[in-house]
């Protein structure tokens, strides 16, 4: 279950890159790519396809393993998030993940209604475990989900994109992040898919409710202080995308870049 909270941190920074085209006219073909690696080594590919029609958006991201990782696993994921877009970035109605190996499939399926969501239908369905802290119906309530969570909206690329928390709900677990400015700076490899300022955010962990007690991870990502995220303006939209993920573990700093855009 924990590996759900992952990937869906590390997918919701993969969110929408053709919100600077008017919303409204169908967007086809919008198409974002990153390489996620850890400590050097690249382990995945991502790719994230905007459509938006009026008032309403769709996001779909597929990720494939890839690199020297290849080696020792064979596996591929797909997320789908979609709702209206508002004044303040985007309200998820609808939330579909699933991730699938030579052996596995996991999918989970959660419905969202102005901020309230209902309870996630998973499959296979989760094992009752007393260790897991339950989710109350409260935890349910104002939130959003893990890929149009992250999309910022602002006047300016400054500090106050940072002056926020992100209140996450996957179907399984209800956690925060809040976020906190650190600095301004330019972003400058030619390897990457954009060369400008960003602005770069502190994130922080808080579980409230639908994880383990007892895990090591959650224990772990609650205790991080190595939780960066880069955001870039897209271009005059208003709107703000992450740039760079960085995420410190035992086996060397995860990182996700962005080296395409369309």
């Amino acid at each position: 279950m924990k590996r759900l909270s992952l990937s869906s941190l590390a997918l919701g920074t993969l969110l929408a890159f053709g919100l600077a085209a008017p919303a409204t006219a169908q967007q086809q073909g919008s198409i974002a790519s990153y390489v996620v690696s850890i400590g050097g080594i690249n382990v995945s590919n991502i790719d994230i396809r905007l459509g938006l029609e009026g008032s309403d958006y769709q996001l779909d991201v597929v990720a494939d393993v890839a690199g020297l990782a290849q080696v020792v696993a064979q596996g591929s994921g797909a997320v789908n998030s979609g709702g209206a877009i508002t004044a303040t970035g985007l309200q998820s109605n609808r939330f579909f993940l699933e991730t699938r190996t030579a052996n596995e499939r996991f999918a989970l399926q959660t419905a969202y209604s102005g901020g309230n969501a209902s309870v996630g239908d998973v499959t296979p369905p989760l094992s009752d475990n007393p260790d897991r802290v339950p989710v109350d119906a409260s935890h349910r309530s104002g939130v959003n989900d893990p890929l149009a969570a992250f999309i910022l909206r602002g006047e300016t690329l400054d500090g106050t994109l940072c002056n926020r928390t992100l209140r996450i709900y996957t179907g399984i677990e209800r956690f925060d992040m809040p976020l906190s400015y650190v600095e301004t700076t330019t972003a400058t490899s030619t390897r990457t898919a954009y060369q400008g300022p960003v602005v770069l955010c502190a994130m922080r962990y808080v579980p409230i409710s639908g994880h383990f007690e007892t895990s090591e991870i959650t224990a772990y990502l609650r205790d991080s202080n190595r939780m960066l995220v880069w955001y870039m303006p897209l271009r005059d939209s208003g709107f703000f995308i992450p740039y760079r993920v960085l995420m410190g573990s035992s086996f060397g700093d995860i990182s996700m870049v962005l080296v395409g855009l369309n």
